[in-house]
């Protein structure tokens, strides 16, 4: 299966929606890792500030999404925080939010792809690291993003102000 990976349009919008909905009943019906809310996050709106942002991606294969992703260099939180290798600015790094496969398609190597193909952008755009967090319930992205060679920099309080999420792992891979 050989997949695409792109940023796209809001002519999207409607089709990523429908795919996060897929994915976020998926989760409601098992195991919610990432502890997303249905018609809430990610959900249309979220959906629609990052296409219009500009970083919202999508990887299809045989003509539909089969994964997606937001990278930017926005934290979205205090990253200060974290225990960093290399001490950088914001601004220096970008940020993995949101990578998801259809869970119809798992096991099948997507979001290692989608992993390496930001970190492939974060080289070519010139950043000094690709950084990202993760819920700390949320194993199967941890054990993606060590598989791609990303380091643990601590378990902190972004300043977020979930309840339910007081603290999310963190991870860095130094370019």
């Amino acid at each position: 299966m050989g997949y695409e990976i792109f940023n796209c349009g809001l002519d999207m919008l409607d089709e990523l929606d429908e795919f996060y909905d897929r994915v976020n009943e998926h989760l409601e019906n098992t195991i919610n890792y990432p502890h997303w809310r249905r018609g809430e996050y990610p959900g249309r709106e979220s959906i629609r500030e990052a296409i219009e942002s500009g970083s919202q991606y999508i990887c299809m294969a045989d003509g539909r999404i089969a994964g997606a992703f937001v990278l930017n260099d926005d934290p979205g939180g205090d990253y200060g925080a974290g225990e960093w290798r290399v001490p950088l600015s914001c601004g220096e790094y970008m940020i993995i939010h949101t990578l998801a496969v259809d869970p119809e398609l798992g096991g099948r190597g997507i979001g290692g792809e989608m992993v390496r193909y930001c970190i492939d952008k974060a080289k070519n755009d010139g950043y000094k690291a690709v950084r990202l967090d993760v819920v700390p319930t949320n194993t199967p992205a941890c054990r993606l993003y060590e598989k791609e060679g990303f380091l643990f920099a601590g378990e902190k309080d972004l300043g977020r102000g979930y309840e339910d999420i007081p603290t999310f792992l963190l991870y860095e891979l130094n370019l």
